[in-house]
């Protein structure tokens, strides 16, 4: 869209503004400055710069906060374009804040709120567009961005719990390794030191000890490297089309972890799920979209198979019955909502009860996995203090055995 750098002067004040405002034509750019209460002085086509891109990442809190207020204030009447202005005020973020005053631009040059999204991906998914698009043809964009606020904060909150889940044992393990290392390569060489004046042959722990220690003191630098190839080697593959299937296939399998990783994928998919068939978009539609959201391959394969026998006919409840990825409480609870026609209710009350099955498994894992760490810490750091220690407790055969 084009850009135009205006001067222009605020009617009440007389204030001069020089700005710039992107429109579809300059008559377009002149309208909505008049819209603003601006009387335009100066306008002028700027010309982009070549392989500029508009838009960014925005954070999941931020677009949490966003939707809810937006939802707020339109339900309190407020025109959408004005509601934009406030928001992009207000907010901190300045890759929110442009986006939304580039939303604005758009809006006020005529086009739709859901096309004006559309132009920044990064910002805002397909799921997001499509509910908000469903909300404007439907004429309840409030109510709709209220249900979508309500999903994202969901989301977000589920995020929230699978991160402080991992982080406890990430730092622990990081610390373990790191003191490991150190034991390696600064204390144990002490004891080599020492012991290499008894003359005698030490024990096999100690001396298997000490061969560790020896590699890691030499070639440390090419072990960290090799692990960082390894590293990205395995990153650079899960992100190919085959690496990610393989992966995806795989990680629902693993115990423990692979359940929760399988709950989570189930509980966004009847989550969206239900805020789409809500929201009034079409099935096949809905399911387009939940295949891309859903962040599993193998489901992401299922649910289009699955839209492929729904186009022909069938219900939504026997396609996905199909597939052993969905377990059979999904496929009951809704088939009862095809039945009694409340799919989304239904759905709805499958992914709280995910979210909470996924919690009690958190909380539980948690707990248990204190000790398992300590029993960790205590098997490396012990055992590589006892294999150190064991020839001082054997000191006088040691020492006898050199005479």
């Amino acid at each position: 869209m084009p850009i135009f750098a205006y001067t222009a002067r605020e009617t009440a004040s007389g204030r001069e503004i020089r700005n710039t405002v992107e429109a579809l034509s300059e008559q377009a750019a002149i309208a909505a400055l008049l819209n603003r209460n601006l009387l335009v002085v100066e306008i002028k086509e700027k010309m982009a710069k070549r392989g500029q891109t508009k838009g960014g990442r925005v954070q999941l809190a931020d677009l949490v906060v966003f939707t809810r207020q937006l939802a707020t204030m339109i339900d309190a009447g407020i025109a959408i374009v004005q509601s934009l202005q406030a928001l992009a005020e207000q907010t901190t973020n300045k890759v929110m804040r442009d986006t939304i005053k580039d939303i604005c631009s758009r809006v006020e040059a005529g086009e739709s709120f859901s096309e004006a999204l559309m132009r920044h991906p990064k910002a805002f998914n397909r799921l997001y567009v499509s509910m908000v698009g469903a909300g404007e043809k439907g004429g309840l964009l409030a109510e709709i961005l209220a249900r979508l606020a309500t999903y994202l904060e969901n989301t977000e909150r589920l995020r929230k719990k699978v991160k402080t889940a991992l982080m406890y044992p990430t730092v622990v393990t990081v610390v373990a390794i790191v003191i490991t290392i150190f034991l390696l390569v600064r204390v144990i060489p002490t004891f080599k030191e020492v012991y290499s004046g008894f003359g005698a042959k030490l024990p096999a722990p100690t001396e298997f000890m000490i061969g560790i220690s020896e590699i890691v003191q030499h070639d440390l630098i090419y072990l960290i490297v090799l692990a960082g190839a390894g590293v990205w080697g395995w990153l650079s593959f899960i992100k190919t089309k085959q690496g990610r299937d393989f992966w995806d296939a795989q990680r629902i399998k693993l115990p423990v972890f692979g359940s929760i990783a399988h709950k989570i994928c189930l509980a966004r998919f009847t989550r969206t799920l239900a805020s789409l068939v809500r929201s009034g978009v079409p099935i096949l539609e809905v399911l387009q979209i939940v295949s891309q959201t859903v962040g599993n391959t193998v489901m992401e394969k299922a649910i289009k198979a699955s839209a492929l026998d729904i186009e022909r006919g069938e219900g939504i409840s026997s396609a996905l019955a199909k597939h052993p990825v969905f377990p059979t409480m999904i496929i009951r609870m809704l088939s009862a909502g095809e039945q009694t026609g409340n799919i989304d209710n239904m759905l709805e009350r499958v992914a709280d009860f995910l979210d909470e099955e996924i919690e009690t498994v958190l909380s539980g894992l948690m707990s248990l996995i204190e000790p398992l760490l300590i029993v960790f810490l205590g098997v490396v750091i012990g055992g590589m203090v006892i294999c150190m220690f064991l020839p001082i407790f054997n000191l006088a055969n040691v020492v006898s055995g050199g005479h």
